[in-house]
């Protein structure tokens, strides 16, 4: 897909966001945005300066136990663990160290936590990571999935977010709409782009995007 363009962050101008205009359609929503994020996920070294940034929002006190990765940040939850476990983040794990996990996903949406990862959400304090958050759904419904298990929301941490909060819990993200002022939102039942009858570029997810 031509047309990608670059912005980098204010605070942290190593970290690079690329993003491309048009009409994209994601599970929630319609976007005026897609934003590609598969180089942060896969590449060492922006993973890494993804982690250290998003670290910075934690201060000593905050408890973290598990790191609960959605939209395939694996990577960067790794390297996010070894960033708070440097700044002194205490987790009250038997073995001191931060868990790593992600959520399956049922053919109907629903998220699980299996019987063998279950151990690692209760009783925790996870910290929830996500690529990004357009309408919330889905950083919501991992808290709920997250505290069925009996598990602690400690955190919420995003690389792009449209919401400031979800379940009244603040989303660390290092963009936001801020960063690109007219980005915008829309249902799939009432999308201004649909409206206008501009067509739609793309099916979009965490993996990437579809052309029609």
């Amino acid at each position: 897909m031509e047309g990608f363009r670059k912005i980098s962050s204010k605070q942290y101008p190593d970290i690079t966001l690329r993003v491309i205009p048009g009409h994209f359609v994601t599970a929630n929503s319609h976007v005026n945005y897609f934003i590609d994020m598969s180089m942060m996920k896969a590449r060492q070294s922006e993973a890494e300066s993804i982690a250290e940034a998003l670290a910075e929002r934690y201060v000593a006190t905050t408890v973290v136990d598990t790191i609960v990765c959605m939209d395939g940040c694996e990577v960067i939850g790794a390297y996010l663990a070894e960033n708070l476990t440097k700044m002194g983040v205490i987790s009250i794990n038997a073995h001191k160290t931060i868990y790593i996990t992600t959520p399956e996903f049922r053919s109907d949406g629903q998220l699980l936590f299996r019987e063998n990862i279950q151990p690692m959400i209760r009783n925790k304090h996870v910290l929830l990571l996500l690529a990004s958050a357009t309408t919330g759904k889905t950083v919501s419904s991992a808290i709920d999935v997250i505290r069925y298990y009996g598990g602690v929301v400690a955190g919420i941490s995003a690389i792009f977010s449209a919401a400031s909060s979800v379940q009244h819990l603040p989303i660390n993200a290092l963009f936001t709409t801020a960063d690109i002022p007219d980005y915008k939102t829309f249902t799939h039942e009432n999308c201004a782009m649909c409206a206008a009858s501009q067509p739609i570029d793309a099916l979009v997810n965490s993996y990437g995007y579809s052309k029609f």
